[in-house]
């Protein structure tokens, strides 16, 4: 056999194997992906966050507003990581 013969058979089995992989690929059937819908995130009502932006909003006012200082004061803490300290309770005096 010469090189000639040996080339034209080793091209046609190449292409026998490749009509043979592309007919399987097509004839095969996808099974279709299962989607799940992702959950939609929906932040929780935070009441710090909210008097936060009610003091943005006050601009300038907000530094004699004690509810803001306390706001604050309270956003400081949870971002420092400590515990709030209670409040302590008012003593009646004079009684």
């Amino acid at each position: 056999m010469d090189g000639k013969l040996l080339a034209r058979i080793g091209a046609i089995i190449f292409v026998a194997i490749a009509i043979t992989a592309t007919v399987i690929e097509m004839t095969r059937e996808d099974e279709p992906a299962q989607t799940h819908p992702a959950p939609a995130f929906q932040p929780s009502a935070d009441p710090l966050r909210q008097s936060l932006r009610r003091c943005q909003q006050l601009g300038e006012a907000a530094v004699k507003d004690p509810d803001c200082l306390a706001t604050w004061a309270e956003n400081r803490d949870r971002f420092l990581g400590r515990t709030p300290v209670p409040a302590a309770p008012h003593q009646n005096r004079g009684q």
